[in-house]
């Protein structure tokens, strides 16, 4: 998910109109650019996992006539000369122009940063010099994901790759070392690299996008539908124009099943305690129902404990512990031979998505709209909940104990602690029920 200061960082980079250049030979790209993108850097930690916004070259990437420069590297970018310069941008969808300006020696950026099917025209004198039709086929086109974040990865992963089947142009997606290990091999046509490759080479594409949960965006400038709307995988759709209908990412997931006897993986951590199932019998309860139902259950946390401040979480008694900083591969092969898996509003559901296993997923800070479709959704609606959809509070990822309708109240977490044993089994006994029914028809045919 997009970092706490990302809101900034957006305020400072959305712009509209144009940009003078600077007085004075320009420094080169590459050193202009990871300036730059050091300046934007919403996190700490190394480049290839932090959060924030990667910039695009120092200047448009495509030459055009009479010195003019143009890309599509997040927004439409046009470079002019010294001159009686006027400059339109026109969405060829909605027949709108959404910038038309003046300038000389200056570059011209839009405000709307998502994709738009675009048509640039550029006049000197009022005579039309260059018009340019956004056309990727065989061009380089970036699409950036925010590092460090499984789900978020997961989420919007075919999104881009039905971009690159739309416009049939050469792709690279920029993303987490874990996310290429795991995505690489079922996409041998797609190009990954990390966020540090990415600026190395930024001055080679004819588009970039950014992917993200933009909270402040008020003006649709990085997003046309506020995610907190359509859904946290369909904003993916949406910024880049194509069809926000969900989809599995392809995995290629070859190792050999962990244990013989039949088995439930469980995660229970969360990077905020309001994605925590905070009935504090409910875990307890739900580990001896799957075991007196014949199942091992199976714990595949990245972190035994997890928390902040005086507040800590520990997995489960009863489970079997599997946790530790694992590859991605190993836990999408103990969720590929999962009878279902049972978590909360975590990457490690939208893996199990991914892996193609049962998910029932427990969550109340989220509608269950936010997430992929499953029949197990367990949602309580007689509670206060879905605060991560409120415009009125967006969610502070610093803050763990985030609550902001009931913070430091009785109610505080309501959300998942008046989500019963009881519910959570029953969905369960839903994907058992379903998992028979399935083995039966197998059996027969």
């Amino acid at each position: 998910m997009t970092d706490p200061k990302a809101a900034d960082i957006f305020k400072s980079i959305l712009q509209v109109g144009k940009i003078p250049d600077s007085a004075g030979p320009a420094p080169s790209l590459k050193d202009a650019d990871q300036n730059k993108a050091n300046e934007s850097s919403a996190s700490s930690g190394d480049a290839d996992n932090q959060g924030g916004i990667l910039t695009a070259a120092a200047i448009p990437t495509q030459e055009g006539p009479e010195g003019i420069r143009y890309d599509f590297n997040i927004g439409l970018r046009v470079q002019v000369p010294e001159g009686k310069w006027r400059v339109r941008f026109f969405d060829l969808d909605t027949e709108t122009v959404f910038f038309d300006g003046e300038g000389s020696k200056c570059t011209f950026g839009s405000r709307k940063k998502h994709y738009l099917r675009a048509k640039i025209e550029v006049f000197r004198d009022g005579v039309l010099i260059f018009s340019h039709i956004y056309d990727a086929t065989d061009r380089p086109v970036a699409i950036l994901m925010p590092g460090g974040t499984i789900g978020d990865s997961i989420a919007w992963f075919t999104y881009a790759a039905r971009f690159k089947k739309q416009h049939g142009c050469k792709l690279v997606v920029v993303l987490a070392d874990q996310m290429k290990e795991l995505l690489e091999p079922a996409y041998p046509d797609i190009t990954l690299i990390l966020r540090k490759d990415y600026l190395l080479k930024n001055d080679e594409y004819y588009a970039t996008y950014h992917l993200g949960l933009f909270f402040e965006d008020e003006d649709n400038s990085w997003q046309p539908a506020d995610f907190r709307m359509v859904g946290l995988h369909r904003t993916a759709g949406y910024i880049l124009g194509v069809s926000p209908e969900e989809e599995r990412p392809q995995l290629v997931i070859s190792g050999q099943r962990p244990i013989e006897e039949p088995y439930v993986v469980i995660a229970t951590q969360a990077s905020s305690q309001c994605k925590y199932w905070n009935n504090p019998e409910g875990w307890h309860d739900v580990i001896e129902f799957l075991k007196r139902s014949g199942y091992r259950v199976v714990c595949i946390d990245k972190d035994m404990v997890w928390g902040q401040g005086l507040h800590w979480n520990q997995i489960p008694n009863g489970c079997e512990d599997q946790t530790g900083a694992r590859p991605l591969s190993e836990r999408a092969n103990w969720l590929k031979h999962a009878e279902f898996f049972v978590g909360l509003s975590s990457g490690l559901s939208w893996l199990a998505w991914a892996a193609g296993t049962p998910v029932v997923m427990i969550s109340g800070f989220t509608h269950p709209t936010n997430e992929f479709e499953t029949p197990y959704r367990v949602f309580n609606t007689h509670v206060c909940n879905s605060c991560w959809h409120d415009i009125r509070h967006p969610f502070e990822h610093s803050n763990f104990l985030f609550c902001p309708r009931h913070k430091d109240t009785p109610r505080q977490f309501e959300c998942t602690r008046h989500i019963s044993s009881g519910h959570v089994i029953a969905a369960i006994e839903e994907a058992i029920s379903h998992i028979c029914i399935e083995a039966d028809v197998t059996a027969r045919t």
